[in-house]
């Protein structure tokens, strides 16, 4: 697996942010039909509006280094081994279980670009190549994606700026593709992974409030994504996963205003834990 990692590692995909600026060229181009003298404040102001209602419907959901982030300033150290090894990537062999862990390597990326562990940073996008190869979801991806990310691998900023506009990017051709199903799935994952490391992260998590909040923090991503899922759900799939996370959405709802409890927190890490895992394995 090893030397068709380094092999893929050559050829990775990067879903571009062309299909955006198509848009707004598109966009832009039929305003110059009927140019005045305010149109270029108006193509300003339209190709924000148009950036950001792209955004919010691509990507609804805080992306894992968000989450990742808010770790990392809190002095938090990487631990080794928390997240998903690179070499489980050939076990994922349905649609569902490749996308799922597309996701969860998604995170793992995050995570590891947060902290510029380097080395792993190329392992996870090595596994996630693989999965997008099986996938077949390669179409609209650049080569060039890698070297940038070769080139910038101590730029931290840069770095994470270029596989965050990857997972926007993503996500967007894949419901553009028709494949929104696809797309709910990998979003899942990334979602359950990142929640999975802030639970993890600690033995002494319940004992920093910091900690404390951004577990508390997914409840209303969790909410979100139950909303994105739910219309989906005569799909055998995408149920079974609604099923999955309700025992979680059921500990965060029984959360009150005096806050969460210790045993609160207990279970939420075990509830993530018991899914993740069943879904890494």
């Amino acid at each position: 697996m090893k030397t068709q990692m380094k092999i893929f590692r050559k050829t990775i995909p990067f879903l571009l942010a062309g299909l955006l600026v198509i848009s707004l060229i598109n966009c832009k181009g039929n305003k110059q039909e009927g140019n005045t003298e305010g149109s270029a404040v108006e193509s300003a102001l339209d190709k924000e509006e148009i950036e950001q209602k792209v955004r919010d419907v691509v990507y609804p959901l805080p992306t894992a280094f968000e989450v990742t982030e808010m770790i990392n300033k809190i002095e938090a150290s990487f631990i080794i081994g928390l997240t998903n090894p690179t070499s489980n990537v050939d076990k994922y062999f349905t649609d569902k279980d490749q996308a799922l862990n597309l996701g969860i390597y998604s995170a793992d990326l995050s995570y590891a670009s947060t902290y510029q562990i380097k080395q792993e940073v190329m392992n996870f996008m090595d596994a996630s190549q693989l999965l997008i190869m099986e996938l077949d979801i390669t179409g609209a991806f650049s080569k060039e994606f890698i070297d940038e990310v070769e080139a910038n691998i101590n730029n931290k900023d840069l770095l994470i700026d270029l596989i965050t506009n990857s997972f926007y990017d993503t996500y967007e051709y894949l419901v553009k593709s028709k494949k929104e199903d696809l797309s709910l799935l990998v979003v899942t994952g990334s979602w359950i992974e990142a929640l999975y490391i802030s639970c993890n992260i600690s033995e002494t998590v319940y004992d920093n409030p910091e900690f404390v909040n951004i577990i508390l923090h997914q409840k209303t991503s969790l909410n979100k994504l139950i909303d994105l899922l739910t219309p989906h759900n005569e799909h055998e799939t995408i149920k079974s996963l609604l099923n999955d996370l309700k025992p979680i959405k059921e500990v965060y709802d029984s959360v009150d205003e005096t806050g969460i409890t210790v045993e609160q927190l207990d279970q939420i890490k075990s509830k993530i834990s018991d899914l993740r895992n069943q879904i890494v394995a």
